[in-house]
This record gives structure tokens, sequence and C-alpha cells, in this order.
């Protein structure tokens, strides 16, 4: 077993701690304020609450980095090389209706010398399975005290596959319709659970083979990418060039199934 960096355990404290509160409200989602943002997109007192209480255990121990959360965007810090990415409650929706399937997720993001961004800690933490997915860059992935690896399945015919559907109306709904017809003809199955963040985790666990999602956030993916190549897999968007860490597409899984995924969902 790998024992967390001192600035690991930063994190892993930060997120036990934002937790707790979303344990004791679970299962009494009536009680809880929720006001709509969207369709099937909810911001709680739980969503702000979280964060706060991650933006002030974060920047209480590295005082200088910045802060990107998803309800108060980008807080600049005097240290311009690392910015924490957070997502107080990845799974909304799961957490207001009863559903034990959401996280609190936190990546650290560190700036080179030559200008690339790379995501060097990250954590997400499922506070009512107590399960906490955990890696640092070079130093492998795991859950709770046990090193994880992804699958090991080489054909998609085999392979259990997680996705995230957009609502109607949203940027992408019929792109998705043409990706997920291409991939039910051909794999195990399909999967949508409503946490992006779980769903790398699973993928870096081997639960999940593989995992394609569009238009998500920095937030969403940050922590989760580093998760899934700390545990053996590849992390790339579907369309060729771009930056994983921007959220606009995701395609996750082991280096066998990679480029066959890509493969389909590039000809839907």
């Amino acid at each position: 077993m790998s024992t967390p960096s001192a600035l690991l355990q930063v994190m892993i404290d930060a997120v036990r701690k934002a937790a707790r509160p979303l344990a004791r409200d679970f299962g009494e989602v009536q009680e809880l304020q929720v006001s709509r943002k969207g369709p099937g997109d909810f911001v709680t007192a739980a969503d702000l609450k979280t964060e706060a209480a991650l933006f002030e255990s974060l920047l209480k121990a590295r005082p200088g980095y910045g802060f990107l959360g998803e309800e108060r965007g980008l807080v600049e810090g005097t240290d311009k090389t690392h910015t924490w990415i957070v997502d107080p409650i990845d799974g909304t929706t799961n957490f207001v209706h009863g559903m034990p399937h959401f996280a609190v997720t936190v990546a650290l993001e560190r700036r080179e010398a030559d200008g690339r961004t790379e995501i060097v800690a990250g954590v997400t933490f499922n506070p009512i399975l107590n399960e906490l997915f955990w890696a640092e860059r070079g130093k492998g992935a795991f859950l709770n005290d046990k090193r994880i690896r992804v699958a090991g399945r080489n054909r998609l015919d085999d392979a259990l596959i997680g996705t995230g559907v957009p609502f109607v109306g949203r940027p992408g709904h019929g792109q998705f319709l043409k990706e997920l017809h291409q991939l039910t003809q051909r794999v195990a199955g399909v999967r949508r659970l409503g946490s992006s963040a779980l769903d790398f985790a699973w993928v870096a666990a081997g639960r999940y083979d593989a995992y394609w999602e569009r238009n998500l956030k920095p937030w969403d993916v940050a922590a989760g990418i580093l998760l899934v190549t700390e545990a053996g897999g590849k992390v790339t968007t579907i369309d060729e060039d771009g930056d994983p860490k921007s959220g606009v597409s995701i395609c996750a899984a082991n280096l066998d199934l990679h480029p066959q995924l890509i493969e389909k969902l590039r000809a839907a």
C-alpha cells in the first residue's frame, strides 16, 4: 500500500470533513432547500455549504493556491502554479432524490514551467458507501487502502460502459443518441448512474470497462482523469487533439478498449 503524501492527506481530510453534513442530510431530502438552475440541474443548500467548507479547509492548508469550484467559479491565488479544482456534490440530482450515488471530488492542478497543466493529485469520495478513491501522479490509484487497476477485458462485446445522458434541449443530445446507437449493438451493456466523478472512479476500479461523455466541466473530470491514468487506463477527448481536462468530451478505458471505443464514437 502507498501512503498518501502530506498534500494528499490535506485533500482527504478536507473532503471527509466537508462530506459529514451530506451523510447526515442524506435520506432527508424533503428538508433540503432546493432551487432549480435548469432542467435536471439542481443546486442545493448542501452544495453551497460543502463548497464553502472545502474552500475554507483547502485555502487554510495552502493559502496561496487558486480555487476553481462549480458554485463560486475561479478564485485566483498568489501562487499561479497551483489550483484546486472542486465539485462539492457530483451527482446532485441523485443526492436530492435519496440515491446513494454521488461524490465530493477535489483535484490539484499544477502549471509546469513550459506552460502545460497537469493534474497531480485527486480525491473522489462517496460518503454514503464510505468509498474514498484517491491518486497521486506517478504513485498509482487506490480505493480506501487498496490499490486499484482498470479491468483487463479487451473486447467491446464483453465491455460494460458508463455514460451520461444530456437532457433534451441541451447541446449534444442528438450526437449522444447517435453514439449510443453505435455502441449498444456492440457492447455488453451501457449504464447511466448520474455522477461523472464516480464513472471515472469505477473505470479506475474495474467496475466499468470504459466511460464516455460530452459537455462536462473541468470540476467534473479533473480528479477522475488522474484516477484512470494512474490505474493503468487512458483518457482522451473523443475528437482529435483536444484536452480532456476541459471536459468538452471524454473517453476513458483500458489500453485495449480505448482505440476500439474511439473508432465507434467517431463513426457516429
